[in-house]
């Protein structure tokens, strides 16, 4: 809509004449994006991006919809200069009219802004969202639904957890997260070349992506990856885990400022469509020996006629099929290095290097994992120095974490507070330093007494401010598209509970969870997030004690061990002593101390 209508003499004319124009910044104000989506829905049954919406001058939603084409097209959506045209005739002519729908979809918008429906907390729920996903799965081409495709990556770590409960026994589990992981590892929508995953896939194959790379989508896929990995030990899982892991840390993060990107564009200029990311066959085999231009063709279907409609010669990198013998790895390795270097050269999608506070939170605690995983102390290092950023500069003790490091204002999220305490106990489990832990704790008693609601749940901004929608505060639950605060809320005080086995935090986890079970399994996969805290309510934890001088011996290698292995519901606790020694505990049943890795290798398997 950029390039079609607001860049357009003519449209910018109307536009002008007509209309106070305001353009939101989605990840600067979700607050804001997420009322008015919501009043758009209820006008179309349709949110999404672009989302475009008229407002009285009260700032009520009165029409709307999400993209309008400059001109009336085939596929019946009315064109933009109509739409403007016949709004401004309304607004003039037609006032009452307008008045009223304004109020009708204002209350509408109130009511849906809260998600709390309180409910029973049973283990009979988490079985019920399992079976409603397995109902969603393509058991084609992994994932959920038809096109376009959305990686669910709460969802996978959801369903992993369910098969390990059943100790294997239920293969259609495994299957779903394995076809899922494989289907996303072979498609498009993951960047062979240079790491980590497009925004989505347009397709149901997971071959032709939205290219736009997020923050948010990589760490939750890293995460996911991750945990198959331990799970697993599947090798593919791993290698896109360092694909992952390498693309932040070559182009998102910024090591100096300790910081991570918000995002890479998908593309350079209008209606290039993915240029950057894709090749015709020239293009690949001006780069390539005839080998492997060979090879590279076959195993990325490389071909005259390509993917993008926009020029059917552009070619989606995805795994066909696998190199035909040992010999062709090498060829095949030589190949991608050769195209990376060649796409380097090409001038690079624009990188948003603004840090929001929530997703470079999801990043560190997902780069604090595969510091474990994959032994990588990189990760941990970059990852901590963003955290102490985050505490140092965005922490704020009587209004809560600003949303973006470096600035002071907006704040008062509640996304911003509860993606920050889970990260700070990701760091407690990884260090053992108990400032970590501190943090994380001040963090939630600020939301229970800022965000917190007598009759459960907690609110997504701090205070009421402004007028119209911006007055209601929500209670959002669902995955969409970042994990809920409510959800992810609820994973923090279940991780708080079980390190600490604190009462109150075990109240507080009641509370939050009776406030939105009753809507648990209808939301079924897109209230992963939630589902994922039920589970650690309903089911055992594993708590992994390690003791033990600190430095390189026994207690580092049992503390490395704990962090490594695979177990839904875990938490590690790492404490300074003479003698080394490790107690796993499952639920209220605890082992004898244990000394060395292979000791506890042995209990983790037993």
């Amino acid at each position: 809509m950029d390039g079609e209508s607001y860049e357009d003499p003519a449209v910018a004319e109307i536009l002008n004449r007509d209309f106070v124009c305001m353009k939101v910044d989605r990840d600067e104000r979700p607050d804001v994006d997420a009322r008015y989506q919501r009043a758009v829905q209820a006008l179309s049954g349709q949110g999404g991006w672009p989302l475009t919406a008229f407002l009285t001058p009260e700032g009520e939603v009165f029409f709307g919809g999400t993209y309008f084409p400059p001109d009336n097209n085939a596929y019946g959506r009315p064109g933009f200069r109509r739409v403007l045209l016949e709004i401004a005739r309304a607004f003039r002519e037609d006032p009452d009219r307008v008045t009223t729908n304004a109020h009708a979809i204002r209350e509408h918008v109130i009511q849906t802004l809260d998600e709390a429906k309180p409910g029973a907390v049973s283990a009979d729920l988490v079985g019920g969202a399992a079976d409603q996903m397995a109902k969603a799965f393509d058991v084609r081409h992994g994932g959920f639904g038809s096109a376009p495709k959305f990686p669910h990556s709460a969802a996978i770590e959801f369903l992993l957890a369910r098969w390990h409960d059943g100790k294997g026994a239920l293969a259609w589990q495994r299957e779903i997260v394995e076809k899922t992981l494989t289907g996303m590892a072979r498609g498009g929508i993951r960047d062979h070349l240079g790491g980590g995953f497009h925004r989505y896939s347009v397709d149901e194959r997971w071959i032709v992506p939205h290219f736009e790379k997020m923050s948010y989508d990589n760490s939750e896929l890293l995460r996911a990856y991750l945990s198959a990995y331990q799970a697993f030990g599947t090798p593919l899982f791993k290698e896109v885990a360092t694909g992952i892991v390498d693309w932040v840390l070559e182009v998102m993060a910024d090591k100096e400022h300790a910081a991570f990107a918000t995002s890479q564009d998908a593309d350079l200029t209008f209606g290039d469509d993915g240029d950057y990311w894709t090749w015709t066959l020239e293009e690949a085999n001006a780069e390539l020996t005839a080998e492997e231009g060979t090879v590279a063709a076959r195993v990325f279907d490389i071909a005259d006629v390509g993917e993008m409609h926009h020029n059917p010669k552009k070619n989606v990198l995805w795994w066909k099929q696998d190199p035909a013998g040992d010999d062709e790895w090498p060829t095949l390795r030589a190949a991608m290095k050769k195209l990376k270097a060649a796409r380097d050269r090409r001038k690079a999608p624009f990188v948003d290097r603004t840090a929001y506070v929530n997703w470079n939170a999801m990043m560190a605690g997902a780069f604090l994992q595969a510091g474990a995983v994959l032994d990588r102390k990189a990760c941990n290092d970059l990852a901590l120095k963003v955290l102490e950023r985050i505490w140092s500069e965005a922490w704020d003790a009587d209004r809560g974490m600003s949303h973006a490091l470096g600035r002071p204002e907006p704040r008062g999220m509640l996304d911003d507070n509860v993606h920050a305490a889970a990260a700070f106990l990701d760091a407690y489990e990884a260090t053992g330093q108990r400032q970590w832990l501190d943090r994380a704790t001040q963090v939630m008693q600020y939301c229970a007494k800022t965000h917190g609601d007598a009759a459960g749940g907690y609110f997504d901004i701090a205070a009421q401010n402004g007028t119209a929608y911006l007055a209601t505060r929500a209670k959002p639950v669902q995955d969409a598209p970042t994990p809920s605060p409510n959800g992810v809320a609820a994973l923090v005080l279940a991780r708080l509970w079980a390190l600490t086995d604190g009462a109150d935090w075990r109240s507080a986890l009641d509370r939050q969870l009776a406030a939105f079970a009753g809507s648990a399994r209808e939301l079924s996969l897109y209230g992963s997030t939630l589902l994922r805290a039920i589970d650690w309510a309903v089911n055992p934890v594993t708590r992994i004690e390690v003791a033990g001088p600190a430095g390189d011996g026994p207690a580092c290698a049992m503390h490395l061990l704990a962090l490594q292995t695979y177990r839904p519901r875990k938490v590690v606790v790492r404490k300074i002593a003479e003698q080394p020694a490790a107690t796993l505990c499952v639920g209220t049943s605890c082992s004898l101390p244990v000394a060395t890795a292979e000791q506890l290798t042995q209990l983790l398997d037993a």
